[in-house]
């Protein structure tokens, strides 16, 4: 069930369609402008102690910095100089602080591999996924190592081992001097390299199709040594600090009797094992409980981590948030280390190895659970200190000897790299300087956390984005349009502040120009994303088992036609992946309530397998076909007959999240039915497009579409 959940719900992407470019109104900003924000992204630490690496995406191309201690100068390493759409993505420091590798191209996000790396420009001459190294002394120029992608450095700072496009291992020098040749042979297809303390072994994952093993390569004239193999699915290699042993992740391999049902959530129960790196044995130190709430995690890292403290950490929802624990080494029972209402995300170990600093949803400034701080626990007596704190996020720690480094962001100020001192103190930011002098910061709104009943008289979460002028129109009896902004994932919540997913980051600084062009937006954190609890993010009826998560949508509408500025008249909705799917559903269904949309890459049918329009075998028997029969009901498609509302439908065709095929199908569903749509397709494109000049062309189209459609007497 949870890969069905994963492959049949993607992230949140926006889009639009072939329209004029949207100028700004009298004394708004540009959607250029506010799209003009770099944005930081994959920090990381080295063991040195010392250095930090991240990536900086600059309306486009994106490049490495590096910045050390003490007074972490920022640092461009590489210079790429146009917006090409190729990912930089995997970066690793070496442990002497002196090489940096990274991977360059790809489509990281996607939910199936895709046959080739994205090609998002058009080039004629194919694009490759390939491994760099970049030396950090010098002036020198970052050299390919090969085609390939997740490289691990070894600790004698001299190789580097990579995974190869047929997921074989690879290794070449650090320095490049030399070609990359295969590592070893595995009848697997192999991942998560894990380099022992001192270098001399290798640890892998090892998949199977329905098993996985956890394997260690060490040397040619060396068997390669199976960590207690079974019929399971083994996950995340963690060697012991002395290098004697691993702890990895054990969950239930595929196969049994088929489901009662492929979208009814299923416990899914875990275990961590800790081996012996010589001779393979392995005995289980922890089981999960058999509860949903205790099932191996389906949206987010369970972050399992060896510490210096004798105890391993990991990531769990057994008591309805997702915490960290700690469990000894020896085996017993989990410690909860961050005990309260709130979710844990990011999460990064000391230098030392003896402290957890982790990003959570909680803290002492009000709506705190729409925002992100930074925390850190101590391992061995759980005491939890606030690193920090206020009106803004903070989010992806990263631990130096002497600090940690996080992005932070307010409502106004897109994120930026600052470091926060272990003694204490306030985050300083690093890369102020880079923030475009046009960028609109003062003209933009602070969003406001609001709750709401949804149509089943379920509490719903949301932001509400009010325009400057909206007390002024309250007064004189004026009314404004309003937007529904729906997010992605499902597992996703969007913040009071610029959000830590450059995706997402997207679709706050559209809403924000819509605020800014007169239009009240609700952004809508309904049921089934993350941020207020296991069950609120586990509804019953969800999706293709009844759409229960469109009640907090219809609600959204409820409560702005309540407000006493907004026309219920002209209301719209936009979002994207699974956003697209609530933006259809609700065209479909209620045409009366939303007056027009815009649909970035949505589902619209879930009872096809894949894109086949024919129901698979599996649905002859007489449960499975009305299983398929509420997927149907569930879609978009099937309330086409109701769809009145203009629609602009907005996806690149290079999709791997969510098949093509389904904006195909619905577009020819209302041609028969005669509805006014437009189309933006971006050939080559991926889900999350990789091009700031696709954004840029999706969020012009999507903002001029909602302006044309809802403007004064458009909907009546």
């Amino acid at each position: 069930m949870k890969l069905r959940y994963t492959l049949l719900v993607a992230a949140l992407f926006l889009s639009a369609a072939t329209c004029s470019n949207a100028a700004p109104a009298s004394g708004g900003f540009s959607i250029e402008s506010i799209l003009s924000y770099p944005y930081p992204l994959n920090l990381v630490a080295g063991a040195d102690g010392r250095t930090i690496a991240w990536v900086l995406n600059e309306r486009g191309v994106r490049n490495v910095y590096v910045a050390t201690a003490p007074d972490y100068t920022p640092r461009m390493v590489t210079n790429y100089t146009s917006d090409d759409g190729q990912e930089i993505t995997n970066l690793k420091i070496s442990r002497d602080g002196k090489y940096v590798v990274y991977v360059r191209g790809g489509d990281h996000d996607s939910n199936w591999p895709p046959s080739f790396p994205p090609d998002p420009t058009g080039n004629p001459v194919a694009p490759q996924m390939q491994v760099w190294s970049v030396a950090l002394t010098g002036a020198a120029k970052p050299i390919a190592l090969g085609d390939g992608d997740t490289p691990a450095i070894s600790p004698d700072n001299k190789r580097v081992a990579f995974i190869a496009q047929d997921q074989s291992v690879l290794w070449a020098p650090l320095d490049g001097s030399a070609k990359p040749d295969k590592l070893f042979f595995d009848e697997g297809q192999d991942s998560d390299l894990e380099w022992s303390p001192d270098g001399s072994a290798l640890a892998f994952v090892s998949t199977r199709t329905d098993h996985s093993f956890i394997e260690i390569f060490r040397n040619d004239a060396t068997p390669l040594t199976f960590l207690s193999p079974s019929t399971s699915q083994d996950v995340e290699p963690r060697w012991s600090p002395d290098g004697t042993r691993i702890a990895f992740i054990r969950t239930p391999g595929n196969g049994g009797p088929p489901p009662v049902s492929d979208f009814a959530w299923s416990a899914t129960p875990w275990a961590i094992w800790i081996g012996n790196a010589r001779t393979g044995d392995a005995k289980r130190i922890w089981s999960s409980g058999s509860s949903l709430r205790a099932s191996f995690p389906d949206d987010y890292d369970p972050s399992l981590r060896w510490t210096s403290a004798d105890a391993l950490t990991f990531t769990s929802s057994a008591d309805g948030w997702a915490h960290l624990y700690a469990v000894p080494v020896s085996g017993g029972a989990a410690r909860l280390l961050t005990p309260g209402a709130f979710m844990v995300e990011d999460t990064a170990l000391s230098h030392d190895g003896r402290t957890l600093f982790y990003s959570a949803n909680t803290g002492h400034t009000p709506g705190d659970f729409d925002r992100r701080h930074i925390f850190s626990v101590d391992v061995s007596n759980g005491r939890v200190r606030e690193v920090t704190h206020g009106a803004g996020s903070e989010w992806s720690p990263a631990a130096t000897g002497d600090a940690v480094a996080v992005f932070e962001a307010t409502a106004k100020q897109p994120p930026l790299v600052s470091i926060v001192s272990l003694r204490g103190g306030a985050p300083r930011a690093i890369d102020r300087n880079r923030l475009p002098t046009d960028f609109p910061t003062a003209q933009l709104v602070v969003p406001k956390s609001v709750t709401f009943r949804a149509s089943d008289g379920r509490i719903a979460h949301g932001q509400l984005f009010v325009p400057s002028s909206f007390d002024k129109l309250t007064m004189t009896k004026g009314k404004m349009p309003a937007v529904i902004f729906v997010h992605g994932g499902p597992p996703r919540q969007m913040l009071t502040t610029w959000h830590y997913m450059d995706y997402y980051t997207n679709g706050y600084a559209v809403n924000q120009y819509l605020a800014n062009h007169g239009f009240v937006v609700l952004s809508v954190n309904y049921r089934l994303g993350i941020g207020y609890g296991y069950d609120y993010a586990h509804p019953a009826q969800w999706g293709p088992s009844g759409a229960s998560e469109y009640r907090d949508v219809l609600g959204g509408n409820a409560y702005l036609r309540g407000l006493s500025s907004v026309d219920p008249k002209r209301i719209g909705i936009w979002g994207g992946s699974y956003g697209g799917y609530l933006t259809a559903l609700a065209l479909a269904r209620n045409s009366n309530l939303f007056c027009t949309g815009v649909d970035w890459h949505g589902v619209h049918d879930w009872s096809t397998s894949e894109d086949l329009p024919d129901p698979p075998a599996r649905y002859q028997n007489q449960d499975m076909k009305k299983e398929r029969l509420i997927a149907w009901e569930s879609s978009p498609d099937s309330s086409v007959p109701k769809w009145r509302s203009p629609v602009l439908l907005v996806q690149g065709d290079d999709d791997h999240n969510v098949r093509f095929h389904q904006t195909v199908d619905l577009a020819r569903r209302l041609d028969k039915q005669r509805v006014d749509y437009s189309e933006l397709i971006i050939p080559n494109e991926i889900h999350g497009f990789l091009r700031h000049a696709s954004f840029l062309k999706a969020d012009t189209a999507t903002v001029d579409y909602l302006q044309r459609h809802l403007s004064e007497g458009s909907c009546r």
